[in-house]
């Protein structure tokens, strides 16, 4: 069994620490300009959208949620494991962001700049690049750009083109990757400092270690739910197979077996399911069974 990760065990690529580390206004204000290439005078953090401040949120939240002077909205998320959605996942969250403004009455026109930053410990794209930028531009000509206001970046701590990009930005991915021993090093760069000094403080901070356990039970329990859930679906469907050879599932049927939540109810059924010569005979046994629950 894999040992389970303490708060003094983690790095910055674990999200629970790069949460942590990010909530601290200086230093996202300070990322977002080492990324963005331009200064920002100033930026908030989103407190009620984070785990680490709201430990009864439904659904554990891993990313980031930034506004600055001028309304323009961000959102980074650290990524350890290559996905195949990324790219889907990056336009969910640029229509979460818009939604979130306009739901605040804000008219469309005004919607504000978004930007979707990925910190990826893997190469998303194969290209050996250390940031890939995407905007809408027109395929027939190149030169005409959308100006939707729109800008999805990720950054990959296996890049190549360290010629190419600014030495802080590189420095700073290479401080990503680094295990619990090298990251404690001296990576010659202010925001690298500056976020292990943050670190230091989280690691001696007792309510964070209380915050971090709370945080891996969510995680636990969300997982065990997602399996459950998982294994409802699939005798559900096994039930419906099974009852499809049999003939027409009337939708009542469907719907009633669609909303059980019980497994051990659905494995009873998969059972009669099984047995039936007919659906009204399955339509039968269950009522009977449903009957004497009550």
């Amino acid at each position: 069994m894999k040992k389970r990760k303490t708060l003094q065990d983690l790095t910055i690529k674990d999200n629970f620490l790069f949460g942590a580390v990010m909530r601290v206004e200086e230093n996202c204000k300070g990322f977002l300009e080492m990324v963005l290439g331009f200064p920002i005078a100033r930026v908030v953090v989103s407190k009620e959208k984070s785990i680490i401040y709201h430990p009864e949120y439904k659904g554990v939240r891993l990313d980031i949620y930034a506004e600055d002077e001028n309304h323009t909205h961000y959102n980074v998320e650290m990524q350890v494991r290559k996905k195949k959605s990324l790219g889907k996942r990056s336009r969910y969250y640029h229509s979460q962001m818009v939604m979130e403004y306009l739901e605040s009455g804000e008219e469309y026109e005004t919607i504000p700049d978004t930007f979707v930053i990925f910190v990826c410990d893997f190469d998303p794209f194969g290209q050996g690049l250390y940031c890939y930028t995407f905007r809408n531009e027109c395929q027939e000509d190149r030169k005409v750009k959308l100006k939707d206001g729109s800008c999805t970046i990720f950054l990959n701590t296996r890049g190549r083109n360290e010629t190419e990009v600014p030495e802080g930005l590189v420095r700073f991915l290479k401080f990503v990757t680094a295990d619990l021993e090298e990251s404690e090093g001296d990576f010659q760069d202010e925001l690298v400092r500056q976020f292990q000094e943050t670190i230091r403080r989280i690691k001696t901070d007792r309510q964070m270690g209380e915050r971090y356990m709370i945080f891996e039970e969510m995680l636990k329990e969300e997982k065990q739910e997602g399996r459950l859930e998982g294994r409802l679906e699939a005798k559900k469907e096994d039930i419906f197979e099974l009852l499809e050879e049999l003939g027409e599932i009337p939708e009542k049927l469907q719907e009633k077996i669609g909303k059980l939540e019980d497994i051990t109810k659905l494995k009873i059924l998969l059972k009669m399911a099984a047995r039936a010569d007919s659906i009204s005979a399955f339509e039968e046994e269950t009522e009977e069974y449903f009957n004497s629950e009550k």
